[in-house]
């Protein structure tokens, strides 16, 4: 059985100080993606970098206190690759592939268009970026689980409240649209909604920290493993946790009948 664990920390050294590696300790994960680290490499400590009989790998962003995603393994893959290839982009740290034999698993974060326009027209220029990108992938042959925050709630049963959310980013039409043509048009699959799709408010992995958001669980699924049909099949059981708060989002887990 292969286990794969996806977060949001919204901050590793807050998370580390939440419990997180406390919690990840008990969890037997085989792969651990991480996103927003808000931390450069010199800002990890031993319980960070290599936590509980894993090993880690990261893409920090340029600029400090942002961003930056990272990769945990329990066995060292045969490559790591960082970066897009787009300067924009990995200046932010937003991607990182770990391979090994014939699957890949993928780190990811799409850039949050809710803090302003401008920020929103930088997520449409990674959205048209990564779409030929995710059909090279495809092209590969290769079995990948791409885990992250897509900052993209897909549709109507992802979110609380989706009726006064349509002109808000995360779910606009456009950017619903593209997670659709990323579906339909180049056949990756929604892992969590093969397994469960009926499923609303257990599916939520974010919460604002506004108002009472996490009490009255008015929360979105942003939160993916979207992955090639292969390995997707193999998909036995997913669940998010939310028995402790490690960040504003929360932990996303999915057993595979595969061994790495």
């Amino acid at each position: 059985m292969l286990r794969i664990t996806t977060l949001n920390l919204n901050g590793i050294r807050s998370a580390a100080g939440k419990g997180f590696y406390d919690w990840l300790a008990a969890q037997a994960s085989d792969v651990v993606c991480v996103q927003e680290l808000k931390a450069q490499h010199c800002d990890l400590d031993d319980g960070m970098s290599a936590p509980g009989g894993l090993q880690g790998w990261f893409h920090c962003a340029e600029k400090k206190g942002y961003s930056g995603v990272g990769l945990y393994a329990r066995h060292e893959p045969d490559r790591v690759e960082e970066g897009l290839g787009n300067a924009e982009f990995d200046a932010e740290g937003r991607y990182l592939r770990a391979d090994w034999g014939k699957l890949s698993v993928i780190s990811l974060y799409l850039p949050s268009g809710s803090s302003s326009p401008e920020r929103q027209q930088a997520k449409f220029r990674f959205m048209d970026f990564f779409f030929p990108h995710l059909a090279e992938l495809r092209a590969e042959g290769r079995e990948m689980v791409l885990c992250g925050d897509w900052n993209i709630a897909h549709k109507e049963i992802d979110l609380k409240n989706w009726k006064s959310n349509r002109k808000n980013s995360g779910f606009l039409p456009e950017e619903r649209a593209w997670l659709s043509k990323v579906f339909d048009e180049q056949g990756w699959v929604d892992v969590y909604r093969r397994l469960y799709p009926e499923v609303g408010p257990e599916a939520y992995t974010w919460w604002s920290n506004r108002g009472q958001a996490w009490a009255k669980n008015v929360g979105w699924r942003i939160d993916y493993q979207i992955a090639t049909p292969g390995v997707a099949a193999k998909a036995k059981h997913a669940g998010v946790f939310k028995d402790r708060r490690f960040s504003d989002h929360a932990p996303l887990t999915i057993d595979y009948d595969w061994k790495l």
